[in-house]
């Protein structure tokens, strides 16, 4: 494996654990441009990028390069054009960056549409898990703005909501091209939002985001308890719905779900075509794997795609990053891998015992997760907002710290035992026949014990 290949091998799995835009703020101009002795010398365009990487990012590469390479002792920065650190050598470094320097996908995204071109429908793996979604936004690319407007797509972190908006899109585009296709967070629409008041910019916001054929937004849950944010996207929604352009939505939950959304979006949400992705079975998080071998043109046994797929069952990004880290591990060492090694080198990401947890941690994540105040959790206001939450946070010290109804009920505001046993059995008997619920815990336990 050369130097190049493995320091792509790198990125790719810091990717999967930051920002994109961290990513490409950081990482952008990056290589390996030595590695002896144990010591790995990593090029960077400036003094700024080399200190922020040394401050903020000298663990994590550092660790990643270790799971890749266990004989690497330490990771150093240089400026283009600087000597490197004397204890590697004094002589002057070679000019970095050439032609042949890394190229990342992400520099790929279009500049108009912020899509990325290598998120497609040919390779977003279909499921059982998925496949309303999938056909839902198949449908929407040859009925565009008529068929399900809004299209609503809710799932938990690292199932693919991303990759198929940006398919939907990729293919909108590429249908319509003198069409106007917008893709974007909500977390972005926030700040330029923001951005355009403090400028006394509206007008031109306004007509930027009301003049889009397809508007594509990714995390809509972001804009919850953001009042000013939910009225200027409730007029944007109902200029463009008026006008039958069409509207995509992810969030990490159903729409009734999402506690401080005001309820003339959620109705508005709810008015569409709402579509879950729920987690992969063993038949589809194997064909994943499979078809990202394809793209990295490398062979791994059934055996162990099925230890993978077996042992890594929740999260999509998951399953890539372990691919990744046993394709580098497997060129570094140029090994074959079997069942047995496979576990060793997962061993970390796969055996991590669950962590504890406590009253305070369980109270403060569910508080969060619906976007309301701990105290509300305390207090015996009966608005529906505020009990649902609550009986959530029965129920999950009860499943989880195993405590029993009079402590919780006296924990949570003095209630009575009776109180606690009710919510408690009440969200039981949910969770069986409703999926959404289902999702909804499970996204709160990963905060939890995160």
């Amino acid at each position: 494996m050369t130097l190049k290949e493995l320091w792509q091998t790198i990125l790719g799995e810091i990717e999967l654990g930051i920002s994109k835009a961290n990513f490409i703020t950081w990482f952008r101009n990056t290589k390996i441009h030595s590695k002896k002795d144990g010591i790995v010398i990593v090029g960077v365009p400036n003094g700024f990028t080399k200190e922020w990487l040394e401050s903020k990012y000298n663990k994590l590469i550092l660790k990643i390069l270790r799971n890749n390479s266990p004989d690497i002792k330490d990771v150093q920065f240089v400026i283009k054009g600087e000597s490197s650190s004397p204890t590697i050598s004094q002589k002057k470094l070679p000019p970095l960056f050439s032609e042949d320097q890394l190229k990342f996908q992400e520099f790929n995204i279009n500049k108009e549409t912020n899509l990325n071109p290598k998120y497609t429908f040919e390779n977003f793996i279909i499921g059982s898990f998925n496949e309303l979604a999938q056909a839902a936004g198949r449908a929407v690319t040859k009925h565009l703005g008529t068929l399900y407007n809004p299209l609503f797509i809710y799932g938990g972190v690292g199932l693919g909501k991303t990759h198929l908006l940006q398919a939907i899109g990729n293919e909108l585009a590429k249908k319509y091209p003198s069409k106007k296709i917008k893709y974007l967070s909500s977390e972005k629409y926030t700040s330029e939002l923001v951005d355009a008041i403090s400028k006394k910019g509206m007008d031109t916001f306004k007509n930027k985001y009301r003049g889009i054929d397809a508007l594509i937004i990714d995390d809509i849950h972001f804009i919850a308890g953001k009042e000013k944010t939910q009225e200027e996207f409730f007029h944007t929604f109902n200029s463009l719905y008026q006008k039958n352009k069409q509207i995509i939505i992810t969030s990490d939950r159903a729409p009734k779900a999402i506690s401080t959304l005001e309820e003339r979006l959620r109705s508005r949400f709810e008015g569409g075509m709402i579509a879950d992705i729920s987690y992969p079975d063993l038949e589809t998080r194997t064909a994943i794997l499979k078809s990202k071998l394809k793209e990295k043109e490398f062979e791994i046994s059934d055996k162990v795609l099925n230890y993978i797929a077996t042992n890594i069952q929740r999260n999509i990004r998951e399953l890539e990053g372990a691919l990744n880290r046993l394709i580098a591990f497997s060129q570094i060492n140029e090994i074959t891998l079997d069942p047995k090694i496979t576990s060793q080198i997962l061993s970390k990401i796969i055996s991590i015992p669950k962590k504890k947890t406590n009253l305070k941690n369980i109270i403060k994540e569910v508080a969060e997760f619906y976007d309301i105040n701990t105290n509300d959790l305390f207090n015996h206001s009966r608005k529906k907002e505020l009990v649902y939450p609550r009986q959530i946070s029965m129920y999950l010290i009860r499943e989880e710290l195993k405590s029993s109804y009079p402590y919780i009920g006296e924990k949570l505001g003095g209630r009575d035992h009776t109180t606690v046993m009710y919510a408690c059995q009440k969200i039981n008997k949910e969770i069986e026949n409703n999926e959404s619920l289902q999702q909804e815990i499970n996204l709160i336990k990963e905060r939890i014990y995160k």
